[in-house]
């Protein structure tokens, strides 16, 4: 926890006496309201980094074995997912974010899988461009998890010692996934680095999205995601059914509160349901 209170530190440093972001609490995603999104012309319009992206297509057989099921919207449980990504997506066209984080109290929440599928639902939609970034860089899992070989390092790419199209694939035409190849040492202190703001920035410059989703490090399992936090403008936290502690919850609910727009908890891996409502 002394880490954790150290990134914290850290993260207000980094603010310095900015104004401090509206509605700084945590919104809920059953809060959002709708707004009119913007035209598919101008979110479609060319764009050289992407045109520059190497396609990739997964494997769905590899997608329904490791969960991805907004891959193929097969499985009757994407809607769970669509209605999580309608409700951010609410939310953040509201108040003009681009860039949502997703972590954990501790691994094995299922943090991965819930980047993995909002990003694959916000991809049916066309008019959106969306990133995902594995910022997992101790322990990264997406493009494992998708069967992407090609060797890619984040860190690099984030201090800008490797092109950001090299480092990128891309589905269909609206969605980008940068992977890592390996863990990396000192990642927090990489992600305090201000090289790291600089490829951050170069990373939103080249593919203008409308929606960047970090996949980011447990919170209660090293100060990565605390040291990274300045760079966020909403975050979502994934909890564990029977796995994640309400006190861990609480944690990590205020210190993200504290420091930044919480837009709610997910609540994962849960095996009971309602039968109530059975539309579907």
């Amino acid at each position: 926890m002394e880490r954790i209170q150290a990134a914290i530190q850290k993260a207000k440093g980094k603010r310095g006496d900015a104004p401090a972001r509206a509605g700084r609490r945590p919104v809920g995603v059953f809060e959002a309201s709708s707004t009119t999104a913007r035209a598919t012309n101008d979110q479609q319009e060319a764009n050289p980094a992407w045109d520059a992206l190497p396609e990739f297509e997964p494997d769905p057989k590899l997608m329904m074995k490791n969960r991805v099921i907004t891959f193929a919207d097969t499985d009757p449980s994407h809607t769970a997912f669509d209605m999580l990504r309608t409700r951010i997506l609410r939310t953040m066209r509201q108040n003009d974010w681009v860039s949502l984080g997703i972590t954990s109290p501790t691994a094995s929440c299922g943090k991965t899988m819930t980047s993995l599928n909002l990003a694959f639902s916000l991809a049916h939609q066309p008019d959106l461009r969306t990133v995902l970034v594995d910022l997992d860089l101790r322990r990264p899992m997406v493009g494992k998890t998708l069967g992407i070989e090609r060797p890619q390092s984040m860190a690099s790419m984030l201090q800008g010692t490797r092109p950001i199209v090299e480092n990128f694939v891309r589905h269909g035409s609206n969605l980008a996934i940068g992977t890592n190849a390996a863990p990396i040492k000192n990642s927090s202190e990489l992600l305090l680095n201000a090289a790291t703001t600089e490829g951050v920035a170069r990373l939103r410059s080249a593919f203008q999205p409308d929606v960047i989703i970090y996949d980011l490090p447990p919170m209660m399992m090293s100060d990565d995601a605390m040291a990274f936090l300045p760079h966020m403008d909403c975050m979502l936290l994934v909890a564990g059914a029977e796995k994640t502690s309400l006190d861990e919850v609480d944690t990590c609910e205020r210190e993200l509160s504290e420091n930044t727009n919480l837009l709610g908890v997910v609540l994962n891996q849960c095996r009971y349901t309602s039968d109530s409502y059975g539309y579907y």
